[in-house]
């Protein structure tokens, strides 16, 4: 089994670990470890977590918005899915943005984005002077219709 290391910072003494609300839940709920953050229409904020984290090589973690607050509230998070690299040692903070027409406010402890695990490949990159064909060819946004 993988295992992802988290350390506290002194901010977050308390707070559970990131975890699955279900046992097949793909991704791990994280909470906000500031005291209330108020996030007004149209405002993009930084919610520390409290938490630092250690992925093992060839593994991301995505960070993705609530569907809750997403929909209870038009709190999302504008870079989703972020992405954490295995490499990086900061603080873990979600970028969040309220989209709705009302002021937000979250509380400390409150869950406020999921972190999704996922192993990744980093291919060598070559120069080619052809590529090949397909059918699709240089069709894109929308070239495969919607129905």
């Amino acid at each position: 089994m993988t295992t992802v290391r988290f350390r506290r910072l002194p901010s977050n003494p308390d707070l559970p670990l990131p975890e699955r609300a279900t046992e097949h839940a793909a991704g791990y709920d994280v909470r906000s470890a500031e005291e209330a953050v108020t996030i007004e229409p149209g405002e993009i904020r930084l919610v520390s977590t409290g938490l630092v984290m250690e992925l093992p090589a060839g593994m991301e973690c995505q960070v993705r918005p609530r569907s809750g607050l997403a929909f209870k509230h038009g709190i999302t998070l504008p870079n989703s899915p972020g992405t954490i690299d295995p490499d990086y040692r900061g603080e873990l903070r979600v970028i969040m943005q309220n989209l709705g027409p009302e002021a937000v406010t979250l509380e400390r402890g409150e869950r406020i984005a999921q972190l999704v695990f996922a192993r990744f490949e980093a291919p060598s990159i070559d120069l080619a002077d052809e590529l090949s064909e397909t059918e699709r060819g240089k069709g894109g946004f929308g070239s495969t219709g919607t129905k």
